[in-house]
């Protein structure tokens, strides 16, 4: 029985040696951006220090990108700012010693790398825009940026339009008051008018009745006063 689990254990580590040979130590070479993704496009999630130590947990085979983890964290590097130790000397890390180093060569996905990773990030929102790639997501980005420009300028366009209609109608209803002002005014000018020609008529009529009847009392035979006795104009 002891022997069983002797073999039992002994094949479980052989079974863990290629998991754990799946790594490799590596030093960054400059204050470099750990990425969301295999791309300079993509989010930076971190910022490693020029000479950190970083584990490289697999690169790409047709660009020079390597997932690495760093303090707990996980992301991409370029590696060209990633060296490794090879033959006591440090060489950076390139698809010709992924085999000696021990790396493997793995594939990226946007849903199954952000899912494990990144679920609590702020760009995880738009993860499905990103799985089809950095270069559509930036594509999408800017027509989606150019269509809010467009539709600024149109609302912007909108608003001048409404602005002038404003200014129009407030100008017309100026005209309209002025000249509703105006007829008020020259309708009450008139009607002055009227009733000063009325006055003066109602003037001239009194005038000329009053002359009339000044004229009927200076007729011959009508004294313009009483006589007193011994008046001489009495007997007139």
């Amino acid at each position: 029985m002891k022997n069983l689990f002797v073999k039992i254990a002994a094949a479980g580590l052989f079974m863990l040696a290629p998991a754990i040979a799946q790594a490799a130590e590596g030093y960054s070479t400059a204050n470099v951006n750990m990425r969301a993704g295999p791309s300079t496009r993509y989010p930076a999630v971190a910022v490693i220090p020029a000479g950190s130590s970083v584990e490289i947990r697999g690169c790409l085979s047709d660009v020079n990108w390597c997932d690495v983890e760093f303090y707990g964290g996980r992301g991409w590097v370029s590696g060209q700012y990633v060296q490794a130790l090879y033959q006591q000397r440090r060489i950076y890390v390139g698809p010709q010693y992924y085999r000696p180093l021990g790396i493997p060569v793995i594939r990226f996905s946007v849903d199954n790398y952000w899912d494990r990773y990144y679920r609590n990030r702020d760009f995880y929102r738009e993860r499905d825009r990103w799985s089809r790639g950095p270069d559509y997501y930036y594509r999408d980005r800017d027509n989606r940026v150019r269509d809010r420009d467009r539709d600024n300028v149109d609302r912007d366009r909108d608003n001048l339009n409404r602005e002038r209609d404003n200014r129009d109608r407030d100008r017309n209803w100026r005209e309209r008051d002025r000249d509703r002002n105006w007829r008020d005014g020259d309708r009450d000018r008139r009607g002055v008018n009227q009733r000063d020609d009325r006055q003066r008529d109602d003037r001239q009529r009194y005038d000329r009745q009053g002359a009339d009847r000044r004229g009927d009392d200076r007729r011959p035979g009508r004294r313009d006063f009483d006589c007193r006795p011994g008046d001489p104009s009495c007997d007139q």
